[in-house]
């Protein structure tokens, strides 16, 4: 990437060290990505990885949208900074309330990090929200997956 375009990525690479794919699976259930993005993702071009990470912050932002909303920007940027979530390039708020809750503690309330969960898990900690979280987004990248790559056979 000599052009100088990674500066703008979150990160070098989606990667959050815990990869399925080596188990088979065609999405990664860490990162979201598909098998072959990580297989081929230091020869990719800035551009190519740029698809991918706008593609996984979409997905995720969805799957956070889903089952809370961000009611408090202010409380939920202290906790985040607290927590060493990383502030450039600025992720979406629905982007660090799904940082923040992955890094804070998993017996703390939602609320206490600045978000209101929906009323269907309203009842849950950080850790049970996360995990719904966690469970919509893999699920939407393998939906994303099936529809750009499965080919049918009837």
């Amino acid at each position: 990437m000599a052009d100088g375009a990674d500066a703008a990525l979150p990160r070098r690479t989606p990667c959050i060290g815990v990869c399925s794919t080596t188990y088979g699976d065609l999405v990664c259930r860490g990162c979201k990505r598909f098998a072959h993005e990580i297989v081929q993702w230091n020869g990719y071009e800035a551009s190519q990885q740029r698809t991918v990470w706008r593609r996984l912050e979409t997905l995720r932002d969805a799957s956070v949208a889903t089952f809370a909303k961000v009611a408090d920007e202010a409380k939920l940027s202290g906790v985040a900074a607290r927590l060493r979530v990383p502030a450039k390039p600025a992720p979406s708020a629905l982007g660090m309330a799904y940082e923040t809750l992955r890094r804070a503690s998993a017996a703390a309330l939602p609320t206490e990090l600045g978000l209101q969960p929906k009323p269907a898990v309203a009842d849950l900690n950080v850790a049970g929200l996360f995990a719904a979280i966690d469970r919509e987004y893999y699920a939407r990248a393998t939906a994303f997956y099936e529809r750009s790559f499965r080919t049918r056979t009837h």
